[in-house]
C-alpha cells in the first residue's frame, strides 16, 4: 500500500468513527456537585448536554462533610429542595486546644449530600441534559477541521461511547482525568478527609471545628451535626496512614462521643460492615491551566478547595456555573478554543477567595505551639464574624499585651486567614 492510499484509509477510518459517534455541545465527566451544576447550568443555557458519570450511582459514596452555607447558596442561583437539606446550623464554632471557643456565625445548611447531587442532576436532566452512568472517560483525540480545532473524540468504558464534544467539562473530581490525559497540569498534592457517621450526637447547631494538633498536626476534627441526632465526625490530615487510628483516639477521648453508636450513613448498603467514609482533597491551590482547547476544569479537577478548613462545594458548584457560561458563549461564536475559553479563569480569579493569602495564614498557624494558638484564640472576640478593622486593631492590641513576641511569629497572617476563609460571595 503507497502513502497515498493509507493516508486515505487513516481518513475513512476517522470519518467512520466521527459518523458512528454522539455528538453534543458539552460532555462533562462526573456527576458530583459540580458536574451536576455543570450540567444543569449548561442546559438551562440551551446547550445540547451529555454527563458521564463512572458510579453506577449519583452520590456515592459521600466524601465531604455536607454543609454549605447561606451566603455561598445565594450566590449559586440555586433553590434547595426541602428534601436534600438534613438540618439548619447557625454558624461554625472553633475550638482551640485549650477548650478556648470562638464563633462565625453564618447561618447555612447541612446537606444530605448523596439526595442533593441526585436532585442536580434530576434538574439537568429535566432540562434536557442526558445522563449515562458507569461510562468512563480514557481517551481525548482533537478534531480539527480546515486546520482549526472544533472539539474533541472522547472513547472510553461504557455504551455511551464514542461521543464527539465541542466542549469538554472536567468534573472528576481529584482525579483529574482530562488533566491526566492531555497533561494539562501536574498531579497535585492531596490530604486525607475521613469521616463517621454517628447517633444522638450533642448539638447546638453550630459546626464544631477542632484545632487540636495533639490528633492532628496540620489540620483538624470536625462535628457536623444532621437531623434526628446524626451527625457526621471526622477529620482532615496529611498523614493518611493514619487517618482512622487517630479519628478512633479523638473519638475515644472525648466524653461527649465515646459512648456514642458509629453507623452506616443510609446511603450505604445495609448489611455491609460499620466503617467510615470520606476522600482526599486537593492542596496545591489551583491548576496552573484550568482550561485548553475545548476543555474546562472545575471543582477538585482545577483544584479548587478553600485550604483552612477544605471546603470545596461552593467552588465546585460556582466554578461549574461560570464554566457553563464560558462553554455557552464559546458556542455561540462558533470558537470553542483555548483563546474563546480564557474568560474562564478571569470568572474565578475575580470571585474566589484570595488562596495564596489563606495559605499562608494556615501555614503560620499549624507553626504555632498549641499554647501559642490557645492564647491567639483567647485574643479573638466571642463573635469572629463581623471583627472588621476595629476588632482586628483590639486583636492586635490584646496579642501585644499578652505575648508581644507573638507579634512577631506570623501571627498575624495566621489570624486573618479565618477571615479570608469566611469569603465575601462564599461564607464558610
Amino acid at each position: 500500500m503507497n502513502i497515498l492510499s493509507y493516508k486515505r484509509l487513516v481518513d475513512a477510518l476517522v470519518f467512520f468513527r466521527l459518523f458512528m459517534a454522539t455528538t453534543c455541545d458539552v460532555l462533562v465527566v462526573g456527576a458530583g456537585p459540580g458536574g451536576g451544576s455543570a450540567a444543569l447550568h449548561a442546559s438551562r443555557l440551551g446547550l445540547d448536554v451529555m454527563v458521564i458519570e463512572d458510579h453506577n450511582e449519583i452520590g456515592t459514596p459521600v466524601h465531604c462533610g455536607e454543609c454549605i452555607s447561606d451566603v455561598a447558596v445565594s450566590n449559586l442561583d440555586l433553590e434547595l429542595p426541602i428534601e436534600v437539606i438534613s438540618k439548619r446550623v447557625h454558624g461554625i464554632r472553633v475550638i482551640f486546644p485549650d477548650g478556648t471557643k470562638k464563633c462565625l456565625t453564618e447561618k447555612g445548611y447541612v446537606l444530605e449530600k448523596h439526595l442533593f447531587e441526585q436532585w442536580l442532576m434530576e434538574q439537568a436532566v429535566d432540562f434536557g441534559a442526558k445522563f449515562f452512568p458507569d461510562n468512563k472517560l480514557q481517551t481525548m483525540e482533537r478534531i480539527e477541521e480546515d486546520g482549526r480545532f472544533v472539539g474533541h473524540l472522547c472513547n472510553g468504558k461504557g455504551d455511551a461511547f464514542p461521543i464527539r464534544a465541542r466542549i469538554v467539562i472536567d468534573a472528576s473530581g481529584v482525579a483529574g482525568v482530562c488533566s491526566k490525559i492531555l497533561e494539562l497540569n501536574e498531579r497535585p498534592k492531596v490530604i486525607a478527609g475521613m469521616q463517621y457517621e454517628m447517633l444522638e450526637v450533642p448539638t447546638d447547631d453550630y459546626l464544631d471545628f477542632y484545632i487540636w494538633p495533639e490528633y492532628v498536626e496540620k489540620g483538624y476534627l470536625w462535628m457536623i451535626p444532621k437531623c434526628d441526632g446524626r451527625a457526621n465526625v471526622g477529620l482532615v490530615t496529611e498523614d493518611k496512614s493514619g487517618a482512622v487510628k487517630e479519628l478512633d483516639r479523638f473519638i475515644s477521648d472525648m466524653p461527649e462521643f465515646n459512648q456514642l453508636e458509629i453507623v452506616n450513613p443510609p446511603w450505604r448498603d445495609d448489611g455491609r460492615k460499620i466503617r467510615g467514609f470520606g476522600g482526599t482533597i486537593p492542596i496545591s491551590g489551583p491548576h496552573k491551566r484550568t482550561h485548553s482547547d475545548g476543555v474546562l476544569l472545575i471543582g477538585d479537577a482545577a483544584g479548587f478547595t478553600s485550604p483552612l478548613f477544605e471546603g470545596g462545594s461552593h467552588l465546585a458548584l460556582k466554578s461549574a456555573q461560570f464554566a457553563a457560561i464560558t462553554a455557552a458563549d464559546a458556542i455561540s461564536k462558533n470558537d470553542v478554543s483555548a483563546s474563546v475559553l480564557g474568560s474562564y479563569p478571569q470568572k474565578w480569579k475575580s470571585e474566589f477567595p484570595p488562596y495564596e493569602k489563606i495559605l499562608r495564614g494556615k501555614s503560620a498557624l499549624y507553626s504555632l505551639s498549641e499554647q501559642d494558638m490557645s492564647i491567639m484564640a483567647r485574643c479573638f472576640p466571642e463573635e469572629m464574624s463581623n471583627m472588621g478593622v476595629s476588632g482586628k486593631s483590639m486583636v492586635v492590641l490584646r496579642l501585644l499585651l499578652r505575648r508581644p513576641s507573638l507579634f512577631f511569629r506570623r501571627i498575624i497572617p495566621a489570624m486573618l486567614a479565618f477571615g479570608y476563609s469566611r469569603a465575601k460571595h462564599y461564607g464558610w
